[in-house]
């Protein structure tokens, strides 16, 4: 008999089995908290949030600088007015020079940029897969990607001479590390687990690099792009300022230096600007929409 009350008073003590309602309820809960929330931003907050600070800074910037001009701060020549500017670019549409000037650029920029994805990417798979190439290359990368791009200029221009090829031997150069460091980086943080499933699951050699490394990786290699364009296109207009040729044609670069020769300021000015709207332009209309998409697919952003 005391045995039979002591074994129901420890069955008292023992916590009641879970109702699957309940359990059910709590995953369901649990999983609307992860879930991302794709709610479609009305027009009227999409301006107010995206398009009216930047408007708003750069109308700053104008006012600025007409005060600048106004205040007589330096000479003409040395600090251009925005309505000299814009005669500037409105001569180049005009002209016809205007696009001619912007396509240069930016085909020689994105075409060096897709070669040096094509060699950058499987160099980062090889550098961060293999050990003895990550001892040996890694280093070498690392010291690449700190050089400042336009010390590849005069040793590309006496190699290949004053051509297309210099400039994509220039952009390669400066793109090709951070491609490579970016996907390395991206490597280096994917958790031992995936890989360890991976190879449970028969993902070995490529089919590993493709179905769990490469997929793993990718908020660190959309980075690693991103710092790839970058020094791409830094590295194309020191290119095109340094090298001048016929052959060549005229590209921002090398309206930049025509317009320290001309000592035209408003031409300097309109260099500047277009090199920097087409920089902006590049990263928001590719490389941002591909960042917010990896990162919202991963549930690391909801709404942006």
């Amino acid at each position: 008999m005391a045995s039979t009350e002591k074994t129901a008073g420890v069955t008292g003590t023992t916590a009641a089995p879970q109702d699957p309602d309940d359990l059910a309820g709590l995953e369901a809960g649990l999983d609307a908290l992860d879930a991302a929330q794709t709610v479609r931003t009305p027009l009227r907050d999409t301006l107010l949030r995206k398009v009216l600070p930047p408007v708003t800074a750069v109308a700053l910037v104008l006012v600025v600088w007409q005060i600048l001009v106004w205040a007589e701060v330096a000479p003409p020549y040395k600090l251009a007015s925005p309505s000299d500017v814009w005669g500037e670019v409105r001569a180049a549409w005009l002209q016809g020079t205007l696009l001619d000037y912007i396509w240069t650029s930016v085909s020689r920029g994105l075409l060096g940029f897709l070669l040096a994805l094509v060699i950058g990417t499987p160099l980062g798979l090889l550098v961060a897969r293999v050990s003895f190439v990550r001892a040996a290359i890694g280093p070498i990368l690392s010291g690449l990607q700190s050089l400042p791009s336009v010390a590849w200029v005069p040793p590309a221009v006496i190699w290949l001479g004053l051509n297309d090829s210099m400039m994509f031997a220039v952009i390669l150069l400066g793109a090709v590390p951070s491609i490579a460091n970016g996907l390395v980086a991206g490597i280096d943080q994917i958790p031992p687990l995936f890989l360890r499933a991976g190879r449970t699951l028969g993902a070995t050699g490529l089919r590993g690099a493709r179905y769990i490394v490469m997929p793993a990786a990718l908020p660190g290699y959309v980075a690693g792009l991103k710092q790839g364009w970058a020094f791409s296109w830094r590295s194309l207009m020191a290119a095109e300022i340094i090298a001048s040729s016929p052959d060549l044609g005229v590209g921002l670069g090398q309206l930049l230096e025509n317009g320290r020769n001309n000592s035209s300021m408003p031409q300097v000015f309109l260099a500047i600007l277009l090199i920097l709207c087409v920089g902006i332009a590049i990263d928001l209309l590719i490389f941002s929409p591909l960042e917010r998409r990896v990162l919202r697919g991963r549930g690391l952003l909801v709404s942006r």
